[in-house]
């Protein structure tokens, strides 16, 4: 676990964002004088709530180990969401400290706004305190304790919002180990089931805030690895890197795949992929074309996961056995089985299409949405059981084919986008009728979002009306969920119910990939 390496190597790197280093020993001494500051001055007992909203730095690394120690939950906040979704998260979550750095620290105090009432609260909750990374972080471990934290105390986790249906994003807690130590052992046994042995650099090469690139190199540096992050990500500096670091594991999107192919072919051809071990990717679906050649390129190191937020990773996939099953997602992970069931709730046999359900061998409820209760019992097919809402089968062997979502979840670039957030923004523009979002193809992201809109009568389309229409979700919503393009409907079809039939919008796009955008 980490607190031997400190031992063992004190004076090796340990992390690294290309701006701040630190060793083994000053990693550890700096994550559990946090954890000290965190129970004393800050007065955070077991189970309370932070969040961080920072970029890629060193920092956050630190503030997540701390957190650990500490026995308190941590929940990262993506920096491209707008204020009011960061002001959602933050009073959701309960969170009485707020880590950021300079860059977001404006974003941070509009997010928890300055007015208080009498009592010092607002919405019902203690306005948090925030932290800012660098001077006031660094004095703040400067008089807490260094006295080691004990391993038979508490364990924090990491608190990660997803959304569902409703568009409103719940947090989700993973079930936790009972102490401090085994949640660290649990980290180390996790990387070793990955391949993530230790053996090598680690490369953070996506946004600390997302769950993959954040808990994948923590499991590898429960192992020894060191970690460098890559503040900001681009397919030439990735390259570097690789070479100059000598970096035997790291995690990418297809999204990054796609950007390194297009690479200058003098750049790709002289890339030595030796040092490389082992690339996870998942998040997002990945063309066939572009995993063969990303394999051609830099050989049998690819190894795909797929899963949720709520679970984890729950089947793997190497190359080799891609190769020989194109288009799987792997087979299940020991923890899990994953079978697909049918609309009656039986479970289908081998080949047959339905909505896939992972079952976790061990645990009855293996995660918890945070404060709902119902929302969690409703999360369960039967104990231990669980649906990721996507659509597909188990072939006999085993391995695990999608064949679509059963919700309309868009994932672009690694990133879940949903459509019932997007709609409710379009719904409070006066020119709007009926709204519909779906992800389309795309070459490059997996998916991009896409918009049709039926417009109130009387009310004209137009290239001038989509530009009015999407610079007033950009009021309102982060970037990366704005619609690439708009299509204009006389009336959006609907069933009798009232229910709006997407997959009649979307179903074109899939069918005609010449229909791309």
């Amino acid at each position: 676990m980490i607190l031997d390496h400190a031992h063992a190597r004190p004076h090796e790197l340990a992390l690294d964002d290309l701006t701040r280093q630190r060793t083994w020993a000053e990693l550890v001494e700096r994550a559990t004088r946090l954890a000290h500051h965190l129970r004393g001055e800050l007065a955070l007992g077991p189970d309370d709530h932070v969040a961080v909203l920072m970029g890629n730095r060193v920092e956050f690394v630190e503030i997540i180990l701390g957190a650990l120690m500490a026995g308190v939950w941590i929940t990262p906040i993506n920096w491209h969401l707008q204020a009011d979704e960061i002001t959602y998260i933050v009073r959701d979550s309960e969170a009485r400290v707020l880590f950021t750095d300079d860059d977001l620290v404006d974003t941070a105090r509009v997010a928890i706004g300055d007015g208080v009432d009498e009592a010092g609260t607002r919405a019902g909750s203690i306005l948090p305190t925030i932290v800012t990374a660098g001077y006031e972080f660094d004095a703040r471990l400067a008089t807490a304790s260094c006295e080691r934290v004990q391993l038979d105390g508490p364990a924090g986790g990491t608190m990660i919002y997803t959304s569902g249906t409703t568009g409103r994003p719940k947090g989700v807690k993973r079930a936790r180990p009972a102490s401090l130590g085994a949640a660290l052992e649990s980290h180390a046994a996790s990387g070793r089931a990955l391949g993530l042995d230790g053996a090598g650099t680690h490369l953070v090469t996506g946004p600390l805030y997302h769950a993959a690139p954040l808990m994948f190199a923590l499991y590898d540096m429960a192992n020894g690895a060191p970690m460098v992050i890559m503040p900001r990500w681009t397919a030439e500096q990735t390259l570097e890197l690789i070479r100059d670091r000598s970096v035997a594991h790291t995690h990418l999107v297809p999204t990054m795949f796609v950007r390194l192919l297009r690479l200058p072919e003098a750049a790709r051809t002289s890339f030595d992929p030796t040092p490389l071990r082992l690339v996870l990717h998942g998040a997002a679906p990945v063309g066939p074309e572009v995993k063969r050649q990303m394999i051609a390129w830099w050989g049998e190191k690819l190894v795909e996961y797929w899963g949720a937020t709520e679970g984890g990773f729950c089947t793997l996939v190497d190359s080799r056995d891609w190769l020989a099953n194109e288009g799987t997602v792997g087979r299940a992970t020991p923890p899990f089985e994953v079978f697909a069931v049918a609309d009656d709730g039986t479970r289908l046999p081998a080949g047959e299409t339905g909505a896939l359900y992972c079952r976790h061998r061990t645990l009855d409820r293996p995660f918890e949405y945070h404060c709902d209760p119902d929302k969690t019992a409703a999360a369960f097919l039967a104990p231990g059981t669980f649906t990721t809402g996507d659509v597909g089968f188990v072939d006999a062997g085993g391995y695990v084919y999608l064949s679509d979502r059963k919700s309309n979840m868009i994932i672009s670039g690694g990133v879940n986008i949903y459509p019932a957030e997007i709609e409710h923004v379009f719904q409070g523009h006066p020119a709007v009728a009926d709204v519909a979002v779906f992800g389309i193809p795309d070459d490059e992201w997996g998916e991009s979002v896409h918009a049709a809109i039926e417009l109130e009568p009387g009310v004209a389309p137009g290239p001038d009306r989509a530009d009015e229409l999407l610079a007033f979700a950009r009021e309102h919503l982060a970037r990366y969920k704005i619609p690439r393009a708009i299509d204009f409907h006389d009336v959006l079809p609907r069933h009798p119910t009232g229910k709006l039939l997407v997959r009649l919008l979307r179903e074109p796009f899939w069918k005609d990939r010449s229909r791309r955008i």
